[in-house]
């Protein structure tokens, strides 16, 4: 009877090593249904400000960008300046405010984690105010060694690749292309341009950021001005700010105590509420949602019914 019971374990421990990567293949971002739907047709809940972490009044995050990803976030957007080393570093309104270090830094985790997640698809946004040169941009990326995993659109296709001919997750896990990176100014197509750093308001839209009003009451199109939604994706900024005395001056910063609410699935001034005004607008769900103090709510519950889990 030992000998039976020793002989089934081993056989059990086999068969869930031999099943376990084709039930990993099979799945993409957790989910079979997202391998064979289109990028541009799934809502991902996205971490504002990704890199600004801790406990101050100005940070976005409770948690760092491994944790973050852990947790199921897949789409990370944050800010750049050139630093007064004039190192690109990712920086919240300046870099005397607060820095995160520098971009490459940050990249290196990310592809350290993509590494070890293999059938994991992660959408990068990323700003550029102070209109820095691309080249260091495309340093960034190769010193961290993930322009690996870049997505380029394909060779002839149209730019901007139309909604209908964006690939599906499982085709961007096939190719080993499963960072695709947005930025918002500055990537404007030419022959200086990284084909990894897609020119975010070619592609998306976006609504309103520093909202005050914790009803969400709205879903207009902010950037870029003048824009007509058909043909784009688009994000919603669905995180509130509240204002607050600095030195006699008032600033706007991230509502850390508001987050539960905030982010609730359904119910007032939740991510669905909003979402739902957006929906009516367009006639489809946004592609980013980003929010603050993801891990505070329930904002996993609103991506699934977005994607109508």
């Amino acid at each position: 009877m030992y000998r039976l019971i020793r002989f089934l374990h081993l056989l059990v421990s086999l068969l869930s090593f031999s099943i376990y990567p084709i039930l990993a293949q099979s799945l993409c971002n957790g989910h079979a249904e997202f391998c064979d739907r289109p990028y541009s047709n799934i809502t991902f809940i996205g971490a504002h400000d990704s890199p600004f972490v801790g406990p101050s009044p100005f940070d976005n995050q409770n948690v760092d960008v491994t944790a973050q990803l852990n947790a199921g976030i897949r789409f990370l957007q944050g800010q750049t300046r050139l630093s007064s080393f004039k190192t690109l570093n990712l920086c919240h309104t300046s870099c005397f405010l607060a820095d995160a270090g520098p971009l490459a830094t940050y990249l290196s985790t990310v592809k350290r984690w993509l590494d070890t997640h293999p059938s994991e698809v992660l959408t990068l946004l990323l700003t550029n105010p102070d209109n820095v040169s691309l080249d260091l941009f495309a340093a960034a990326f190769k010193t961290s060694g993930i322009d690996q995993y870049a997505f380029t659109t394909p060779p002839q296709s149209p730019s901007p690749l139309p909604l209908s001919q964006w690939p599906t997750l499982g085709d961007l896990i096939a190719s080993k292309t499963r960072l695709i990176t947005f930025l918002d100014y500055g990537a404007s197509p030419s022959d200086k341009t990284p084909p990894y750093l897609l020119d975010e308001f070619a592609y998306f839209f976006e609504t309103p950021f520093d909202t005050t009003d914790p009803a969400f009451p709205q879903c207009a199109l902010d950037r870029p001005p003048n824009a007509k939604p058909d043909g784009r994706m688009y994000i919603v900024n669905h995180f509130l700010d509240k204002e607050i005395d600095l030195f006699g001056d008032k600033v706007l910063v991230p509502d850390r105590d508001a987050a539960p609410r905030t982010n609730a699935a359904v119910g007032k001034g939740s991510i669905t509420a909003q979402t739902d005004i957006c929906e009516n607008l367009y006639g489809r769900a946004p592609v980013g949602v980003l929010v603050d103090f993801f891990d505070k709510g329930d904002v996993f519950g609103a991506q699934d019914r977005l994607n109508g889990f």
